[in-house]
């Protein structure tokens, strides 16, 4: 299988930690040049120094800049106006009953989760689909899009949206070799959730470990996987979607969320 991605530029939104720097880390293995983006420019040069650390041959760009709003993704493309795989990584996400999920929290996570992967497929893919030659966009979504978490309704209506709004972008690609897809990943033990189950722990006088159990046994008790799924595990499915090896799969939606939705299709 072809994975080679020597002469392409990736764009990875919000690749400072967690999945997206497990992703940026996997494509620049794999030759892509890859451009990390976070809020803070002190983050985003910590991950390029986490990455040239693993990979002193990784080719590297950086871009501090807040995919929520339009100005920020108007930077980006300003700065990046042309790549050939877009990972429309960055998110946010609040746990929140659905009765105090105020008007600003549904915009702010409907701007943030949506609007941001809305914004900036809307002009690399048209870019793609102009020459016609080769290009990935992936939608990193979760499988909150399918099983809609009551703590979290607002977060699962902005990850179903992603998966509409990749199909339906993907129908734009017809007889080309350009793809677009999501990824579904499930509970992925990055550095947020290690702080939120830290925080949860200490406010209920329990343990983490208590914690990451009852997870499985009680919210998300379908689980075959029965554990938190590493950054990694995720960005594999995603380096495989951007890769060649994947020129057969487009409009999909592609999980990695250990077998938690049971619907087989």
């Amino acid at each position: 299988m072809h994975f080679d991605l020597t002469g392409k530029l990736a764009l990875v939104t919000g690749s400072t930690r967690g999945i997206g720097l497990a992703a940026a880390r996997g494509l620049a293995r794999m030759g892509a040049a890859v451009v990390v983006n976070g809020r803070e420019q002190s983050a985003v040069d910590g991950a390029v120094s986490s990455i040239v650390d693993d990979n002193t041959s990784a080719k590297l760009h950086g871009i501090a800049a807040d995919l929520s709003n339009a100005a920020g993704c108007a930077a980006v493309i300003e700065a990046f106006p042309d790549v050939d795989i877009l990972v429309n990584n960055m998110g946010v996400y609040e746990p929140k009953p659905f009765f105090d999920v105020s008007d600003e929290d549904w915009e702010w996570m409907f701007e943030a989760n949506v609007m941001s992967g809305v914004r900036l497929t809307r002009h690399y893919l048209r870019d793609m689909i102009e020459k016609k030659d080769w290009g990935r966009v992936v939608f990193v979504s979760s499988e909150s899009g399918v099983l809609i978490p009551k703590e979290m309704v607002h977060y699962g209506f902005s990850k179903s949206a992603q998966l509409s709004i990749a199909r339906g972008a993907a129908e734009y690609t017809k007889g080309t070799n350009i793809t677009v897809n999501s990824v579904l990943p499930g509970p992925t033990w990055v550095e947020a959730t290690a702080e939120r189950l830290s925080s949860r722990a200490v406010a209920q006088g329990t343990t983490v470990d208590a914690l990451k159990t009852s997870l499985f046994s009680e919210r998300r008790r379908s689980s075959l996987l029965q554990r938190f799924a590493t950054p990694e595990e995720v960005a594999n499915m995603i380096c495989y979607i951007c890769s060649a090896a994947s020129s057969a799969t487009n409009g999909a939606a592609m999980r990695v969320e250990g077998g938690i939705v049971t619907n087989p299709f």
